[in-house]
């Protein structure tokens, strides 16, 4: 068995489930949209992108055809650039599905929120049987965490065997999809207590919205953590302005992170 895939330091998170043209024209959606945005956003800094699709009407979409298509169109245009797929439910997907979708797709890299694929007792079986399936295929899998009590429900789920911890993979998500939000650099604090439970260091990444967005990430960034960056989750430079492009966003985090090694003596941590 290869050993799974490791995520790079910057990530991009171009579109997500949610926002559209009328928040921003230059958030990507169709497929080569997409695959531009990635290409530009790798030359930029960002090593992985966080892949949503979306359907002919713009609408957020499993679809392993879809997947496929655009990965390819990525590969093609930026043969180094890592491609994590999305899981994420939105309210539309069972976790049945959301796993049905990895296995037809086996992709290199998935984010699954916790929450949804293990929401109680009666999903643990099922989520077992997955990430063993995930773990055998070298899939890498990123956790998505919304809170500490994620984290502790993680460490839980790991000591009893549903989830491996063999390169265990977190995202700490600073913040809610809600109308107005504004994550900080002291929602960072919980999380990174709540990571003494586990019963593995984590290779942790984070992500922020609205206008504290930069804030945030270069708190993640200097306490040795990853970042994921983009549209998705906030539309604005460290001032307030709206950036012009992801790539605008990902060369502001790349700046940060690179001023960060000089600070601390060259050393890039994570």
């Amino acid at each position: 068995m290869s050993s799974m895939p490791i995520l790079p330091r910057i990530m991009v998170a171009p579109n997500g489930a949610r926002r559209t043209k009328a928040d921003h024209p230059n958030l990507p959606m169709a497929a080569e949209e997409i695959a531009a945005s990635a290409a530009a956003c790798f030359a930029a800094g960002a090593g992985a992108i966080h892949l949503h699709v979306r359907d002919a009407e713009g609408r957020h979409v499993l679809d392993a055809g879809l997947y496929r298509e655009v990965t390819r169109l990525i590969n093609m245009a930026v043969p180094d650039m890592m491609v994590q797929v999305t899981t994420e439910a939105v309210g539309l997907y069972t976790p049945a599905q959301q796993m049905a979708l990895v296995r037809d797709l086996k992709p290199h890299a998935i984010s699954a929120a916790v929450r949804e694929f293990v929401a109680d007792a009666s999903a643990e079986a099922a989520a077992a049987d997955f990430h063993g399936w995930c773990a055998d295929h070298n899939i890498a899998v990123q956790h998505i965490l919304y809170d500490a009590a994620d984290v502790l429900r993680l460490a839980d789920l790991i000591r009893r065997g549903i989830v491996p911890d063999a390169g265990l993979s977190v995202l700490y998500v600073l913040g809610r999809y809600s109308t107005g939000q504004e994550s900080r650099a002291s929602d960072l604090a919980p999380f990174l207590e709540a990571a003494s439970s586990l019963p593995v260091r984590p290779d942790w990444m984070v992500c922020a919205f609205g206008r504290g967005e930069t804030a945030a990430l270069a708190a993640a960034i200097a306490a040795g953590g990853k970042v994921r960056v983009g549209f998705e989750n906030s539309l604005w430079d460290a001032d307030g302005s709206t950036a012009a492009s992801n790539e605008e966003r990902v060369a502001a985090i790349t700046a940060i992170a690179a001023q960060l090694d000089v600070v601390e003596g060259g050393v890039k941590r994570g």
